[in-house]
């Protein structure tokens, strides 16, 4: 019986993330999509925008 109770854990962890990535690959897309890529989207021009307002420009010194 030593060998089912030093097989358990690694089992039930493996089912746990088999569970987790098939989650997770199941809530990709969807009618939320165009949402979240607007969000990133509206991220990234948000923190280019802030990057470009504080670069010092070539004429300053």
């Amino acid at each position: 019986m030593d060998y089912v109770s030093a097989l358990l854990p690694p089992v039930v962890m493996a089912a746990f993330f088999i569970a987790l990535v098939m989650t997770i690959i199941k809530t990709q897309g969807g009618s939320n999509k165009g949402k979240e890529d607007a969000a990133v989207d509206a991220a990234i021009v948000r923190a280019e925008s802030a990057q470009q307002a504080r670069a010092p420009r070539a004429g300053d010194a």
